[in-house]
C-alpha cells in the first residue's frame, strides 16, 4: 500500500515536472510530434522523463569553446542520472579576440540579443521543462541568461571554464599580453622574435582567457547571482572538476524543477546586489555593467548606472587579476573562489545570505565553512587593495547619461587627469595614429562614433589601449570612446560615454585640442567647454554616414538602446 502510494506520488510529480514537454509528448492528436522525436531516436520511456534542453555554443573557432563538446556530454549524464531525457541545442557564439580590430568586432555585441532571441526560439518552440546553458565566452553568457529569464524555467548555467595562463620568458601571461606586444613592436621596443614567443605562448590552450575579461568576469558573475553552481566561475577548463561540475549541474537542473524553483526565482533583485558586489570585490570587466543592465531589463528589474557607484563605495576590492595585476583564473580558483569571496564580504554583511541559488541552498549555506586559502590572491576585507570597488561610473558636459572606467586598472598617477583632446571618428583612425607614434604623453584619445548605433555594434577598443600599454604610455594617456573596452583593456579607458556620438551626445562635439577634465575619485568627466558653445558646434554638426548599409545590422542600429540601459533592443 504505502508503494503504492509512493509510486502514485512520484507519478504525480513526474507529471508536474512535464507541463511544458507533454505538449509536445502527450495525447493523440501529437503522435505526429512524437513520430519526429522517434525518428531522432528517442525511446518511449525517454519521453516519459522530464525533457530538458541543454543549450551549448560549441563551435571549432572559439577557444573558450572548443571543449564544450565534452561539458555538454558530461551534462547530459548529469541528467540522465537524475532522471531526465537531456536533448542537446545550439547556440551561436562569436570569439571576441579573432573578432577585433576590424569589421568583425560590429557584430560581437550585437550577437548578445541574437543568442537570447535563439536560445528563447528553440526552447519555447520545442516546449522544453528545463534547460542547462553552456557557453564560456563574452556575449554568449549573457545572452544565454537574458533568455533564461525571459522564458522563466527552471535554469542552471555551466561554463566551460578558463584558460590556463601562459609563459613566456618565466612570466606567467595571457591574451592582454599579446595586445600589448603589438604596440610594443610597432614602438620597436621588442622584435619580432620576442613577439613571435609572446604569439605562441599566451594561450595555452581550450578556455576563456585567463584573466578578469569579460568571459570570466560573466561566468563569475552568474555564480554570483546563483544560477551557476559553485566553481563555475573559477575552475579550469582543463581540470577534471570541470566535468563533475557540469555533471552536477545536470543533477541540480533536475532537481530545481522538482521544486519548481526557476531563473526568475534566483535571479532577482537581492541576487543581483551580490553580483555587483562581487563585481565590485572582483574588478570585472566594464562590459560587467552593459550585461547587468540587460539581464536585469529582461528580469524587470530596476538597475541604472548610480547603484553601480553606491556598490563600489561600500564595497572594497579584494582582487587585481590581469589585466590590473599579476595573478590569473587559475590563482583565484586555488585561493577559494567566488564562493571565498563571498565569505570574506559576509564579514561586513555585504551580501545577502537567504538568496536560493542552482544548489537548491541559500548564499549563506553554501558558503559555510568556506575560507580564503591564499591572502595574496583575495585580500582580506580589513586589508583591500582599495575601500572602494574596482569599476567606477562618471559623469560630465561629455557624458550627461554615463561611462564607466575600470578603476582597478588604473595607476594612480591617472586617476586625476587633465590634456589635450586627439579626436578620431572612428577606432581605426585612431590605432594608425597610435601605431605611427603621434600620440603625445598628456593627451587625452578620443574615439567616438563606435557607439551602438554609431558602430554600430559598440566595438571593443583593445587595440588601442593595449597599443599605448605596450608604448609605456598606458600612465601618461587617457582614452575616452562611446563605444566599449575588453576586459583586457588597462590604464585611463573610460568607455560606454552616453548619449552617443550618433545619437547627438556631446562627445561627437568635442575638436581637436579641447581640454578634457578626467576625475574619477569624483566621478566626474567634462571638457572645457560652454553648453553655449556646444550649443553652436551642435548647429554645424554633420554625423557621418554608417559604414553599414545591409544585413542585419541595419535593424540592429535602428533598434538598439543606449549604452547607459544596457545597449538592448528596443
Amino acid at each position: 500500500m504505502q508503494n503504492r502510494c509512493r509510486a502514485e506520488k512520484d507519478d504525480e510529480l513526474v507529471e508536474k515536472m512535464k507541463e511544458r514537454s507533454d505538449k509536445i509528448t502527450r495525447g493523440i492528436e501529437r503522435a505526429p510530434i512524437r513520430s519526429l522525436l522517434y525518428a531522432l531516436g528517442y525511446t518511449k520511456e525517454e519521453l516519459e522523463r522530464p525533457l530538458i534542453g541543454v543549450i551549448s555554443a560549441h563551435s571549432e573557432i572559439v577557444p573558450g569553446h572548443m571543449n564544450l563538446d565534452k561539458i555538454t556530454d558530461a551534462v547530459k549524464a548529469g541528467v540522465r542520472m537524475a532522471g531526465g531525457t537531456p536533448i542537446e541545442m545550439p547556440s551561436i557564439g562569436v570569439c571576441d579576440g579573432i573578432a577585433m580590430g576590424h569589421e568583425g568586432m560590429k557584430y560581437s555585441l550585437a550577437s548578445r540579443e541574437l543568442i537570447a532571441d535563439s536560445v528563447e526560439t528553440m526552447i519555447q518552440a520545442h516546449m522544453m521543462d528545463g534547460m542547462v546553458l553552456v557557453p564560456n565566452c563574452d556575449k554568449i553568457i549573457p545572452g544565454m541568461v537574458m533568455a533564461a529569464v525571459r522564458v522563466n524555467i527552471p535554469t542552471v548555467v555551466c561554463s566551460g571554464g578558463p584558460m590556463m595562463a601562459g609563459n613566456v620568458d618565466d612570466e606567467e601571461v595571457s591574451l592582454s599580453k599579446i595586445f600589448e606586444a603589438v604596440g610594443a613592436r610597432k614602438a620597436e621596443m621588442i622584435d619580432d622574435d620576442e613577439l613571435t614567443r609572446y604569439e605562441q605562448g599566451v594561450c595555452p590552450g581550450c578556455g576563456s582567457c585567463a584573466g578578469m575579461y569579460t568571459a570570466n568576469s560573466m561566468n563569475s558573475l552568474c555564480e554570483a547571482i546563483g544560477i551557476a553552481l559553485p566553481g563555475n566561475g573559477t575552475i579550469p577548463a582543463v581540470h577534471s572538476d570541470r566535468l563533475r561540475l557540469a555533471k552536477h549541474a545536470g543533477m541540480a537542473i533536475m532537481d530545481l524543477l522538482k521544486n519548481d524553483i526557476k531563473a526568475k526565482d534566483i535571479i532577482n533583485k537581492k541576487s543581483i546586489g551580490n553580483a555587483l558586489a562581487c563585481d565590485m570585490a572582483l574588478g570585472c570587466s566594464t562590459n560587467s555593467v552593459l550585461h547587468l543592465l540587460a539581464i536585469t531589463h529582461e528580469a524587470g528589474i530596476e538597475l541604472d548606472l548610480s547603484v553601480f557607484n553606491e556598490y563600489s563605495a561600500k564595497v572594497p576590492n579584494l582582487c587585481h587579476l590581469a589585466p590590473a595585476g599579476p595573478h590569473h583564473m587559475q590563482d583565484l580558483n586555488k585561493a577559494g573562489g567566488i564562493q571565498a569571496i563571498f565569505s570574506e564580504l559576509d564579514k561586513k554583511g555585504i551580501i545577502d545570505r537567504d538568496v536560493i541559488t542552482a544548489t537548491g541552498k541559500t548564499v549563506g549555506e553554501n558558503i559555510k565553512g568556506i575560507k580564503v586559502k591564499d591572502s595574496k590572491v583575495i585580500r582580506p576585507i580589513d586589508d583591500p587593495y582599495s575601500e572602494t570597488g574596482g569599476l567606477a561610473v562618471m559623469w560630465g558636459n561629455i557624458a550627461r547619461e554615463g561611462c564607466v572606467v575600470k578603476r582597478s586598472a588604473v595607476s594612480p598617477e591617472m586617476l586625476v587627469h587633465k590634456g589635450p583632446a586627439r579626436v578620431f571618428d572612428s577606432e581605426d583612425e585612431a590605432i594608425n595614429t597610435i601605431y605611427e607614434g603621434k600620440i603625445n604623453d598628456g593627451d587625452v584619445v578620443v574615439i567616438r562614433y563606435e557607439g551602438p548605433k554609431g558602430g554600430p555594434g559598440m566595438r571593443e577598443m583593445l587595440n588601442p589601449t593595449s597599443a599605448l600599454a605596450g608604448m609605456k604610455k598606458d600612465k601618461t594617456v587617457a582614452l575616452i570612446t562611446d563605444g566599449r573596452f575588453s576586459g583586457a583593456s588597462r590604464g585611463a579607458s573610460i568607455g560606454h560615454v552616453c548619449p552617443e556620438a550618433a545619437s547627438g551626445g556631446e562627445i561627437g562635439l568635442i575638436k581637436e585640442g579641447d581640454i578634457i577634465e578626467i576625475d574619477i575619485p569624483s566621478a566626474k568627466l567634462n571638457a572645457m567647454v560652454s553648453d553655449e558653445e556646444f550649443a553652436e558646434r551642435k548647429k554645424q554638426q554633420k554625423m557621418p554616414a554608417s559604414s553599414v548599409t545591409k544585413g542585419w545590422l541595419v535593424r540592429y542600429r535602428r533598434n538598439v538602446a543606449g549604452a547607459c540601459k544596457g545597449a538592448v533592443m528596443e
